[in-house]
C-alpha cells in the first residue's frame, strides 16, 4: 500500500503529464502525445494497485480533488484538440478504403 503523500504525489506526476499532454496535442505532436498518454496509464495502473481503500481526509483529500480537476480539464482540452485531427485521419481512412474497394472492383485507369 502507498502512503498518501505517495498517492499525491502520483496523482501530481499525473496533473504534470496531462498539462504536457495539451501542449503535446496543441502542437499537433501526436507521437509525443502517445508516449505521455502511456506514461500516464502507468501511473494510473500504479494507483488501481496500491492506493489504500480508505478514503483521504482533510487537506489531503481537498489536494487529491483540485488534481484530478486538472486532469479532468487538461483531457476536455486534449479531446478538443484532437477530435478534428481523428475525424480527418478517420476521413482519410475511409476514402482510401473507398479507392481501394473501387480499384478492385474497376481496375486501375
Amino acid at each position: 500500500m502507498m502512503t498518501s503523500q505517495e498517492v499525491l504525489t502520483v496523482y501530481a506526476a499525473m496533473a504534470e503529464l496531462t498539462e504536457q499532454m495539451v501542449q503535446a496535442a496543441t502542437a499537433s505532436d501526436w507521437d509525443l502525445l502517445v508516449l505521455l498518454e502511456q506514461r500516464c496509464a502507468a501511473h494510473a495502473q500504479r494507483l488501481r494497485a496500491h492506493e489504500p481503500a480508505a478514503p483521504m481526509q482533510g487537506a489531503q483529500r481537498e489536494q487529491k480533488i483540485e488534481l484530478i480537476r486538472q486532469m479532468l480539464n487538461a483531457d476536455r482540452q486534449i479531446r478538443d484538440l484532437t477530435m478534428p485531427w481523428m475525424a480527418q485521419l478517420s476521413k482519410l481512412i475511409n476514402n482510401t478504403g473507398t479507392e481501394r474497394r473501387l480499384v478492385n472492383a474497376y481496375g486501375s485507369v
